[in-house]
């Protein structure tokens, strides 16, 4: 028989103890840290072994669905729901950057969910990729918490992984570590719960189509795709090690195809480790970048008559050990002098940290972005310490530099900042500042308690197993050695018990986000990801030790002696959004909608139409969703008199702008890009949105409108 099995640890990070060091194949079997688990298993290729399931925590029953089980193979579920959140008045989540704040949106974000079932129904595992930069921990408990309401205890903490692509263009705000809420100017109710709901919305449609079918796995390498944007700290890891690989980044993408039992294609995942940083940290417009650019493709291809975001087919493409990969593949460049500026502390000779910048493959960085896309599309087709943040965090890197007087590869701190530090937040201890080395601590998080706790110290890692695959659930990003020893590690646990000829995945940013995660050598360099490895130099040895655990109780069928762990808090009263919210204004004269620059009569394929109106605040219709799209370009048929819709706010070839003016004023921009593919014929363009009116003394209510349209033609010549 083959099956399916989960298992799930929930760990306390504290600094008593010690742990080894390994650069070769992680850390010796030692005794289980304090854990969280569980167990289930439909069918695949793996060596036969009865199923086990234990639960987390004691919920409500929930009665089976009767399933056809005559059959070799597993009941799977494709679904997609659109997650995107606010597109205006918050900040872009991922860069860090000060005042890039989002202004619109070029495509909407989706949550992607994949559920895989054993014939009878019992035993399952629901994977979730996410077009947005991490997921946080409060997002998954409450999508936790709902799942358990409708499904009691069908999907649970250890069978439901969450993980973010990394797009560095979604917006932030639905954190609840006070890091996070820093970084993101304020908790956003409003994007959490567009985000909460829309993810449960993918579960809840994979759940409602599953049906019998078949799972295949494929593996590729992808050329031209990315480079190492930290190769000097790659160096510091052993020569011998080194000489395994053919590059210091990993090429390997890894596929998982399903379909149903007359072939017909149900989606995909593939897991390819790349930054989704082609949009550069100069991007205001909320979107899904490269990877979500290869789902776009993938979907539209097989999604024929669908317009973006519709069909039933389903391709995601998820984050892997990222950490230190860039798609910038031209390599950082002093942007006043053009020479290259490749070197430890990522520094030009006249203007510094800041003049350094890697440049992808396009003219622009959505050229880009479309084509490092591509390339993976086409793949596709074919001890430890509390939390702390050293200096280089503050540095950035080269796909998105910092802002203040900081580079990378410090070693050693700076009088100023230790100072304001010390008055402001307190000094760090010296046990933190022991633990770290060689960091110099910038931020001691793990010593910060109010408002809330700045960064997790309860974190759950997990091991799925499909048959000969195991996708390992990684709470943050692994750099590409950092991935490499994990992925060895986990292979020889399941070796030496029996389990042979398995293929182990990394999939990044699971469940709860614990920045970087470097090897030992590569912390000793203090680049901007072993300065945000908060746990320490030997974070990467814990997760090996504890991900050894778990491969051996899944290859020994022990899952359910694992442990019981703590569970993870829910804050309350987090910090609010410091922009307000205010009431839409239009200009005398004109209501909202209205049309101010109109399109030109004709345009030919190439041109970009530009449309502008008369606007209002885009992140109201984050709470008020009565339209599902800010902007549509529809073509008159003629044989049915009637207009039909070619393209919506989730299509490439359209971006909105949104442009915020004084005293509730404000503008809103369509631009269509008129793809090759445009057949000649009238076309018209249209906005939608919610306006926030409040009367004197009652409370501020939401109104929809839509414009009226800008009608226009598309000719194949002058």
């Amino acid at each position: 028989m083959t099956g399916i099995t989960v298992a799930l640890l929930s760990l306390l990070f504290i600094t008593s103890g010690t742990i080894e060091n390994h650069t070769d194949s992680g850390v010796p079997s030692t005794q289980s840290p304090p854990a969280t688990q569980g167990s289930a298993a439909p069918q695949y290729s793996t060596p036969s072994r009865a199923p086990t399931t234990t639960q987390v925590s004691p919920t409500p029953s929930t009665p089976k669905t009767t399933l056809f089980q005559n059959f070799s193979g597993y009941h799977i579920g494709v679904g997609r729901a659109d997650c995107t959140g606010q597109v205006s008045d918050i900040n872009l989540m991922g860069f860090s950057k000060t005042g890039q704040y989002a202004r619109g949106i070029l495509t909407r974000l989706y949550s992607r969910a994949f559920i895989m079932a054993e014939p009878d129904g019992s035993n399952r595992v629901v994977f979730v990729s996410i077009d947005i930069g991490m997921v946080s921990q409060r997002l998954r408990l409450e999508v936790l918490s709902r799942l358990q309401n409708k499904y009691g205890s069908l999907y649970r903490r250890d069978n439901v992984i969450l993980s973010g692509t990394h797009t560095h263009s979604g917006p932030a705000g639905y954190f609840q570590y006070t890091t996070f809420v820093i970084a993101s100017e304020g908790f956003s109710n409003r994007t959490f719960e567009y985000m909460v709901t829309g993810i449960v919305k993918s579960i809840e449609i994979a759940h409602t189509n599953m049906k019998p079918g078949k799972i295949f796995i494929n593996k590729g390498t992808v050329d031209g795709a990315q480079i190492n944007r930290s190769p000097t700290s790659y160096l510091w890891n052993p020569q011998s090690e080194r000489a395994r690989y053919s590059s210091n980044t990993d090429k390997e993408m890894v596929l998982l195809k399903m379909v149903d039992l007359n072939g017909e294609e149900l989606g995909l995942i593939s897991w390819f480790a790349i930054h989704p940083v082609s949009m550069r940290n100069t991007n205001h417009l909320v979107n899904s970048d490269n990877v979500g650019y290869a789902s776009y493709l993938f979907e539209q291809e097989k999604n024929k008559g669908y317009l973006p975001g519709e069909g039933p087919y389903v391709a995601a493409f998820a984050s892997s050990n990222l950490g230190d990969v860039s798609p910038n593949v031209l390599g950082p460049h002093c942007t006043n002098t053009g020479e290259s500026c490749e070197n430890a502390n990522s520094s030009c000779p006249i203007g510094g940290a800041s003049m350094c910048v890697a440049m992808g493959p396009g003219q622009d960085m959505f050229e880009s972005t479309q084509i490092i896309g591509r390339k993976i599309y086409d793949k596709a087709k074919a001890k430890t310490c509390k939390p702390a943040l050293g200096y280089s965090f503050a540095a950035g890197t080269i796909d998105g530099f910092g802002t203040l007087n900081f580079t990378q590869g410090m070693t050693e701190g700076d009088s100023f900042w230790d100072t304001l530090r010390d008055q402001v937040l307190g000094k760090p201890s010296e046990e933190i500042k022991e633990c770290h080395k060689p960091k110099p601590v910038l931020l001691h998080t793990g010593e910060l308690l109010k408002p809330h706790p700045w960064h997790p110290d309860i974190v759950d890692v997990q091991i799925v197993t499909l048959g000969f695959l195991a996708i390992t659930a990684i709470p943050g990003e692994f750099t590409t050695m950092s991935g490499r020893r994990l992925r060895q590690a986990v292979q020889e646990e399941f070796e030496a018990y029996g389990m042979l000829n398995m293929t182990v995945v990394i999939s990044g940013l699971c469940n709860v986000y614990t920045h970087y995660i470097t090897t030992y050598e590569e912390y000793q360099a203090q680049r901007y990801e072993a300065a945000s490895t908060i746990y320490g130099p030997h974070t990467l040895s814990a997760y090996i030790q504890l991900f050894r655990v778990l491969a051996k109780a899944i290859a020994t069928d022990t899952v359910a002696n694992l442990s019981s762990g703590p569970e993870p808090p829910f804050f309350e009263q987090l910090m609010s959004p410091l922009i307000p919210n205010i009431v839409d204004r239009a200009p005398a004269g004109t209501t909202f909608g209205d049309i101010l620059l109109p399109a030109n009569t004709t345009y030919r394929v190439g041109e970009v139409v530009e449309v502008t109106f008369v606007g209002a605040n885009p992140k109201n219709s984050a709470e008020n969703r009565t339209h599902q799209t800010f902007l549509t370009v529809e073509k008159y048929e003629a044989t049915s008199g009637t207009w039909q819709i070619t393209h919506n706010d989730a299509s490439w070839e359209t971006r909105f702008y949104w442009h915020k003016g004084l005293l509730g004023l404000s503008n809103a921009t369509i631009q269509w890009h008129i793809p090759d593919t445009a057949q000649p014929g009238s076309y018209r363009i249209k906005y939608f949105g919610h306006s926030r009116k409040q009367d004197l003394l009652k409370p501020a209510v939401l109104l929809s409108f839509e414009s009226s349209p800008s009608v226009f033609e598309v000719i194949t010549t002058w």
